[in-house]
């Protein structure tokens, strides 16, 4: 066995395989979280109940928790989330929300648990929330109901916490576009009471089912090593599992009501694109991936281990599938403040999407943009599509070219040692000019695009 292994290093050597850099290990304090849904018969409500048990870096105050299903645009479409109760310690309390961006009428998006007495960092508390969940009907949101189905991600209350910082109050801003900031938790049981029914997609290992409280519902259980957000989708779905070629274990959840391709379609796509983005990137960050198509969704939304799609075109399938396949190693492995630097987010993505699908001559360096570092809200005053040119395709464009001047295995080299460096944390533009030291030429073209500032 040792002597295959030698063989197998030399052949690789031999080949200009470099061997990936090892990953960071997690953070071993991460927050645990224990987390149930029960859904109405008509999918289109749910309580919840929530625990999380959380050991600070420094000393805290309060606990805050973020619910983002009250941001503008998920609100716009009909869904809410409401705080019903709250306790610490075993000690109830009285939620503080403030609005927090939410619009007018909508539940906050800021919820504040007040500590009976402040705590020093590395001392745990355990809180405990009870909450409510209203989707809206054939919503074009992470959150809604369409077609016999129901789906929702974020639609917990989210601890906002990041090691080293502390507390993230920013408010929510006016765009469909992603503004958590969450560091990985670990996902102790992710419950989901339903239909007997209905199929139920979830995140990380599934474990088991069993009979729910009432007659005519079961409830799935659901277990994460490390996870920085949840989605469920629920309902008249038909299921293909299987698993791919890299060994990742993909649950695919397709409407019986019909999709624009067929399932097959949809998991070689994702199959195919897993590979390449691996090769790109380094190991796929999560043992087990679902996928749920959301009838009314026009786009796909990502998240650990979950993906979201619409009923995609053929021709969008393959780019859709790549740039949110991506996603798994920029926001769910490499986290980052989404609503500060939303750049370290969809331009890395984007960049990963045209290596995978061979469409790098599509992205085109704009020499007079210098807003690439701007944050959500700087974008949600100026709209969608100047946020998707600004960020994602000179992003992209950006980062392709500094590949060209810096040499090819250069930049890739460093690309999957700043991976490997910064899994499991939340990374900022500061690690990026860290991990690009070597490499002035991808420096000075992020600086120039404006999203590292001036040396």
């Amino acid at each position: 066995m040792r002597a295959l292994t030698v063989l197998v290093a030399l052949l690789l050597a031999v080949a200009g395989c470099a061997t990936p850099p090892a990953q960071a290990a997690p953070w071993l304090e991460r927050p645990s979280v224990d987390l149930s849904y029960d859904l109405a018969p008509d999918l289109r409500s749910a309580t919840g109940r929530e625990s999380v048990t959380f050991t600070p870096d420094r000393r805290v105050c309060e606990l805050v928790f973020r619910t983002w299903p009250n941001a503008p645009s998920p609100a716009s479409e009909g869904n809410a989330l409401q705080v019903t109760d709250a306790a610490v310690d075993g000690r109830s309390t009285e939620p503080v929300v403030r609005a927090a961006g939410a619009p007018s009428g909508a539940p906050g998006t800021l919820v504040e648990l007040p500590l009976p007495a402040c705590v020093d960092a590395g001392t745990p508390v355990r809180a405990e929330l009870g909450f409510t969940l209203r989707l809206g009907v054939d919503a074009d949101e992470r959150l809604g109901t369409s077609a016999g189905t129901a789906w929702f991600g974020s639609a917990f209350p989210m601890l906002a916490w990041v090691r080293g910082q502390g507390w993230v109050r920013d408010d929510a801003v006016r765009i469909p576009g992603e503004t958590a900031v969450s560091e990985e938790f670990r996902l102790d049981a992710l419950r989901v009471t339903a239909p007997a029914a209905a199929a139920v997609s979830g995140v990380g290992r599934t474990d088991g089912t069993a009979p729910g409280p009432r007659p005519g519902t079961t409830t799935h259980t659901f277990r994460a090593d490390g996870i920085r957000d949840v989605s469920v989708a629920v309902g008249a779905y038909r299921v293909l599992e299987r698993e791919t070629a890299d060994g990742t274990r993909l649950h695919l959840f397709t409407p019986l009501a019909g999709t624009r391709v067929d399932p097959e379609r949809w998991a070689a796509e994702i199959d195919g694109a897993l590979g390449r983005l691996e090769d790109l990137l380094g190991p796929v960050p999560q043992p087990d991936l679902w996928v749920a198509i959301a009838p009314s969704q026009s786009s796909g939304i990502e998240y650990p281990g979950a993906l979201q799609f619409g009923d995609t075109a053929p021709r969008e399938l393959p780019e859709l599938v790549a740039h949110e396949l991506a996603h798994q190693w920029f926001y769910a492995l490499v986290g980052s403040d989404q609503g500060r630097d939303p750049w370290l987010d969809e331009a890395f993505t984007t960049y990963a999407q045209a290596r995978a699908t061979g469409t790098e001559s599509g992205y085109v360096v704009d020499e007079d943009r210098d807003d690439l570092g701007l944050p959500m809200a700087a974008w949600a005053e100026r709209g969608f599509g100047p946020y998707n040119t600004g960020v994602y395709v000179q992003g992209a464009a950006v980062l392709l070219a500094a590949r060209e001047r810096a040499g090819a295995a250069a930049f890739d080299d460093a690309l999957r040692a700043y991976v490997a460096d910064h899994a499991q944390r939340v990374a900022t533009p500061d690690d990026v000019a860290r991990a690009f030291a070597g490499l002035p030429a991808v420096t000075d073209a992020l600086t120039r695009a404006g999203a590292l500032p001036p040396t």
